[in-house]
């Protein structure tokens, strides 16, 4: 493959190139202006609430990550490894609660569980308390809250990862642990956990990553983290410079995560024979209490993060229906499908343009910014809202200077403050789960298909249009449904950066739950989460495929 500097389409590369860069403003905007003085921002917050944000920020980390790994990882291998009633049916249930947004089951435990819920209200006419100070109940609206409503919501990323990682384990290595008198859960611990490792430990890191990212829970549990700081130093003390460098640091402890997660398997290798990547896995048939067991395991967090919520939203939805569904409502869904549609479409365009300019163009350049560009999945709405806005404003504020100059006339907001701006975060977020996908896909065509195609008469344009794209259709399908699905739930840079008079479900459902209405926010969380259901349906179904279809084409090919 020539390089992009000797290509005859070297202006596809560089427009890649220019592309990449410009997605990876928001990251130089952080950088940029958390360089410059704050004042003494920073020695008030070291006095008053900084360690507390670096306290409860790391807490909530570690607490979310633990709970989700232990969920996560338990249930994959009881679906994976073990047979026992309703099994088919839990291989698909245990993704659903992937389908709800952390801060709509937040507002849904709050009200079954606050001391008005019913909950409570049953508790003290069953004992005759009069008020909470003759029980103790645990507050929902706490840390604690927050851990475990959020372990619930995220755990399908370890769980998903976890079940591919040992899909793919190689059945002789099982055998042979038989053979040595290993019993099912040595084998697991010896040699099935450390070969799944690496996929485990992806999924933990986007966990951890969401973790940082959620803003609607830790405000509505008054949960005060770094990202509330970053908020609140940026609009409350009305202080750019303080606020960037809190997501500066934030967005350091994200890279340092990541870079810690590479670090840890740098010198892990797994080698597996060929053939038994695709014979059939052994299982173990669980039977009595170990039935019992493994269905209360998987029905856990099935009911936690899912089933009880939807039941409680619809509840209220139900009773409130009048109240809620009326023209602005309607406006409102339009608002977010219009929106995530939209930026669905663009990031999977750019993502295609890049993903497809990297394999063409061999150069480490190019490279290196596509990688720069896809940072923005790692950092969380409220510092990518910060680093779009900062260069945006700035850029109008010299357009409108230029125009009062020249022409006398005002600009306005051309850029932020408008669907633009809105737009740019989620394709600079979300681009990386598009690329990935994508790149995925590209990596299965032969680039002898590239030669054949050359040989033919065709340019790289028409070799895409004509012999790659119908091959990556799955790639676009997915990538599209997921990052439509993410735009319709991501909430802390919408909420910062839409403009006036439009506000999406997302918005809609925080500043009613944020009032104590979580009756008129329960339809729109509802949508989000049918929104949701879809995609977390189809990335089932095609987890249970995969290793089906190798067994299938292996045994073809051998007979």
């Amino acid at each position: 493959m020539k390089t992009l500097l000797s290509n005859r389409l070297n202006y596809c590369g560089f427009g890649a190139l220019f592309l990449s860069l410009l997605l990876a403003v928001p990251v130089i905007a952080i950088i940029f202006v958390a360089a410059k003085p704050s004042g003494d921002v920073w020695q008030h917050l070291v006095a008053t609430t900084l360690p507390t944000y670096i306290y409860t920020t790391v807490a909530l980390a570690f607490g979310v990550g633990s709970l989700a790994l232990i969920l996560g990882t338990s249930t994959a291998w009881l679906i994976t490894m073990c047979n026992f009633p309703g099994l088919k049916y839990f291989s698909f249930l245990l993704l659903l609660p992937l389908a709800m947004p952390s801060y709509v089951i937040a507002y849904a435990y709050t009200d079954f569980l606050e001391y008005a819920g019913p909950i409570q209200t049953q508790l003290r006419l069953i004992f005759n308390w009069e008020n909470s100070n003759d029980y103790w109940f645990p507050e929902i609206r706490s840390l604690g809250g927050a851990i475990f409503v959020m372990s619930f919501v995220l755990y399908p990323y370890v769980y998903l990862l976890a079940r591919s990682a040992f899909l793919e384990q190689s059945v002789n290595v099982l055998e042979v642990s038989r053979t040595l008198g290993h019993g099912p859960l040595r084998t697991f611990f010896k040699i099935t956990l450390p070969a799944a490792r690496p996929g485990i430990i992806v999924g933990l890191s986007l966990v951890l990553m969401e973790t940082l990212n959620d803003y609607g829970t830790v405000d509505f549990f008054s949960v005060p983290t770094m990202t509330l700081g970053l908020v609140d130093v940026w609009l409350g003390m009305n202080n750019v410079a303080g606020g960037a460098q809190i997501a500066a640091s934030l967005l350091v402890f994200v890279l340092l995560l990541i870079s810690l997660e590479k670090f840890s398997r740098r010198r892990q290798k797994v080698y597996q024979q060929g053939g038994s990547r695709f014979s059939n896995l052994p299982s173990h048939q669980l039977k009595g209490l170990l039935a019992i067991s493994a269905v209360v395991i998987c029905l856990l967090p099935i009911s936690v993060g899912f089933l009880f919520p939807v039941l409680i939203l619809i509840k209220l939805a139900v009773q409130y229906f009048g109240v809620s569904w009326n023209q602005e409502f309607a406006k409102l869904v339009f608002n977010s499908f219009f929106l995530s549609v939209s930026a669905a479409i663009a990031t999977l365009v750019i993502a295609l343009f890049l993903a497809y300019c990297r394999r063409v163009y061999q150069h480490n350049v190019l490279s290196f910014a596509i990688k720069t560009a896809s940072l923005g999945y790692a950092m969380p709405g409220a510092v990518l809202a910060l680093g779009i806005l900062i260069p945006l404003a700035a850029f109008d504020n010299y357009l409108d200077d230029l125009f009062r100059s020249l022409l006398g006339v005002s600009t306005g907001l051309v850029f932020s403050g408008t669907l633009f701006a809105v737009m740019f975060a989620y394709v600079v977020r979300f681009l990386t789960i598009a690329i990935g996908q994508i790149e995925s896909s590209l990596e299965k065509v032969s680039f002898s298909m590239d030669m054949v195609s050359k040989t033919l008469g065709y340019s790289n344009k028409g070799t895409f249009w004509y012999h790659h794209l119908p091959l990556l259709k799955g790639g676009v399908i997915v990538s599209l449904i997921i990052v439509f699905v993410d735009c319709m739930k991501e909430l802390p840079a919408t909420l910062i950066l839409r403009p006036f008079n439009f506000d999406t479900l997302a918005v809609h459902v925080y500043q009613y739950a944020s009032d104590e209405m979580l009756g008129e926010a329960a339809l729109g969380c509802l949508l989000i989460v049918v929104a949701g259901l879809f995609p977390v349906l189809f990335l089932s179904s095609m987890l249970v495929k995969t290793r089906v279809l190798d067994i299938k084409d292996t045994k073809q090919s051998v007979s």
